[in-house]
């Protein structure tokens, strides 16, 4: 078929001269509806072959350019290289780890069966649609004798909203990356379970949503309250919560993935849902309730569906879940209980963070206090700093800012991004005596009626997962 012809009735693509972009592949929304539909599994190596044809073109396109243009073309390449090292990756480990079509599953915590057809259509709004009894034993037929790179086609479209969904569970990008993987290699050993009485990607939810569950009772993970801090002026407050394992995640991924994405899953990318505010609450409720929550108020499961996928009945779920409502609320600022379903960072909020960056490069305490809210918040999970109020949080950055103070850290570089739907700056400093700058800190800001509310500051491992440079 031509690259000009619809891919699904084959008629001519609507051209548009000067496109940028990716090109249209169907040509009209009911075409696109009718291939999300009776899309067939593909072939041996298929998704391999187009995404390495896909490459080659880019690559031979790619020439210098005014840098918006430039960066915005290179972000699309690297959007599909790091799709088909992903795959590459899903195949070599499966290859690696496994004895092929012998691995088995606890069928108390992995069987497809416990979820019905009827009720996963009914709780999965855009997901795709299950075809007939027929049809459905075919798909399961196709999963149960998919080698490992077909498999691995099949899974790859799901890895993003999975690892948001691991990620929501646990709080941690690092654990949400494994987390997922893991998820990936079990699904693999326990194929031949799938029988097309659930959707997919309904199946991997299951699986993921147990392996999550597992790795939480193995590590017992309750927020704490920081320790009192010596020698600060943060008064008589209570100390806030201490979640040492809590990481960012880089928006750009979801960005990406929202564009490769056929049918994006906006609970996946709401911002009310992704922001470190809402991670730090949730990790307050148990694991079952933390699962109960997620399922069914944020990607809108039904009540019978999470109890099938939990293992558990009905009532149980709805009762953990009129447990979990409360004890949330409890721990969010009263402003997060009205969610919009924003995604976006507002203008305001590019500009408070384009002028907390200048600030802080300049060494500019004045206008970094005149930022901060007066209630303003810092912590620094994993360390143990915290600071409450703006008094308190100058009375530590004035000194670091100042050449002639023995406390004096040396001169900083900003660079924008953005972690969990919020702004962020990636701080580098360059210490008195050297010529390099250094990544040093992650600065995630929450930012209400143009002032600063809390900041979380975060160590700088995870800067090359948000696009970043170590030095600069």
């Amino acid at each position: 078929m031509s690259e000009f012809q619809c891919a699904n009735c084959g008629r001519p693509l609507p051209r548009k001269p000067e496109r940028r972009g990716r090109s249209p592949v169907y040509c009209s929304a009911a075409c696109r509806q009718q291939a999300y539909r009776s899309r067939a599994l593909p072939d041996n190596g298929e998704m391999v072959h187009k995404l390495i044809s896909d490459i080659e073109s880019r690559v031979g396109k790619l020439t210098p350019k005014a840098p918006t243009e430039f960066y915005s073309d290179v972000t699309e390449l690297a959007g599909v290289v790091g799709k088909l090292r992903r795959l590459a990756r899903s195949a070599r480990d499966a290859a690696q780890k496994l004895e092929f079509g012998t691995g088995e599953v606890n069928t108390a915590e992995h069987n497809s069966e416990s979820v019905t057809h009827q009720a996963v259509t009914e709780s999965l709004p855009g997901d795709i649609t299950l075809r007939t009894s027929g049809d459905e034993r075919t798909t399961a037929v196709s999963i149960a004798d998919a080698d490992e790179w077909t498999f691995a086609g099949m899974v790859e479209p799901h890895r993003r909203e999975l690892q948001v969904h691991c990620y929501r569970l646990v709080g941690s990008y690092d654990d949400s990356e494994d987390l997922v993987q893991e998820t990936y290699l079990r699904a693999w050993r326990s194929k031949q379970d799938f029988e097309g009485r659930s959707t997919f990607r309904a199946w991997l939810y299951r699986i993921a949503t147990n392996i999550c569950l597992d790795f939480l009772r193995r590590n017992s993970r309750r927020p704490q309250r920081y320790e009192p801090m010596g020698g600060s002026d943060a008064g008589d407050v209570t100390p806030p919560s201490k979640v040492t394992w809590l990481q960012p995640y880089p928006d750009e991924l979801l960005t990406e993935a929202v564009a490769q994405d056929e049918q994006p899953d906006n609970a996946v990318e709401t911002r009310e849902t992704m922001e470190l505010v809402f991670l730090v609450a949730i990790q307050h409720l148990p694991p079952l309730q933390r699962a109960v929550f997620l399922l069914r108020d944020v990607l809108g499961w039904t009540a019978s569906d999470t109890a099938h996928l939990l293992d558990t009945s009905t009532a149980s779920v709805n009762s953990a879940l009129q447990r979990a409502r409360p004890t949330l609320r409890e721990h969010l600022p009263r402003r997060r209980s009205e969610w919009n379903g924003a995604t976006a960072v507002s203008e305001t909020e590019r500009d408070v963070l384009q002028r907390y960056m200048l600030a802080a490069e300049r060494g500019d305490a004045d206008t970094i206090s005149s930022l901060l809210s007066e209630d303003v918040v810092l912590t620094m999970p994993p360390n143990p700093m915290w600071f409450i109020g703006r008094e308190a949080m100058m009375s530590f950055i004035r000194p670091s800012t100042d050449p002639t103070s023995p406390h004096y850290l040396g001169r900083w570089k900003h660079r924008p991004t953005f972690a969990n739907r919020q702004p962020a700056s990636a701080g580098y400093l360059q210490r008195p005596g050297t010529t390099v700058y250094r990544a040093q800190v992650l600065d995630v800001l929450r930012i209400q009626d143009g002032k600063i509310v809390e900041i979380t500051s975060f160590e700088p491992h995870l800067f090359p997962a948000f696009g970043l440079s170590m030095t600069l």
